[in-house]
């Protein structure tokens, strides 16, 4: 197992890695939309979902990879009335075909998080 780590994202906040590879699968833990440099959180749905985005997307180029090798993604949203607007900022960043996902409502993100995205990516 290959650990990614980058500081283009914020580093973890518990026991996890950014990310691990194995067998040629790259597994990105949930990306918050915290401030790399400050480890702030970002205001609002929209700023917390392009900044949980901008994190995956530097994780997996930490990999050597880009949006167009997510295999599949997951969402986690605080309120399903979100979705319209997360889903559009998603769109922003990965492009057809898209990969498989699933959008989840979750009571409780951490640190009061709004948004939260992982990843399983491939060359």
């Amino acid at each position: 197992m290959n650990v990614i780590q980058t500081d283009q994202a914020p580093a973890a906040i518990g026991p996890y890695s950014q990310a691990v590879s194995k067998n040629g699968l790259l597994f990105v833990s949930g990306q918050l939309g915290l401030d790399p440099a400050s480890g702030a959180l970002a205001e609002g749905i929209e700023a917390q979902t392009r900044r949980a985005l901008q994190n995956l997307v530097a994780i997996l180029a930490a990999a050597g990879l880009g949006p167009q090798h997510v295999l599949k993604a997951t969402v986690y949203v605080a309120n399903m009335d979100d979705f319209a607007l997360v889903n559009q900022l998603y769109a922003e960043t990965f492009a057809p075909p898209f990969p498989a996902r699933e959008v989840v409502q979750a009571a409780r993100l951490p640190k009061n998080g709004l948004v939260e995205i992982s990843a399983i990516a491939a060359p």
